[in-house]
């Protein structure tokens, strides 16, 4: 599996530790959701900080 991570529109390396990492826990938390289909092709997760006070 491929992960990608860019913070802010930069690009940030991650090195295959850190890439494993996030791949299995992102992959295995959302295939056991209800209606996520087991041949999934690509997940995309977007996360947005809100604003403080």
């Amino acid at each position: 599996m491929g992960v990608k991570l860019s913070i802010d529109g930069k690009s940030i390396p991650l090195n295959e530790f850190v890439e494993s990492i996030l791949a299995g826990t992102i992959a295995g938390a959302v295939t056991t959701l209800h209606g996520v289909d087991a041949n999934w092709c690509k997940i995309e997760i977007q996360i947005e900080k809100s604003a403080t006070p």
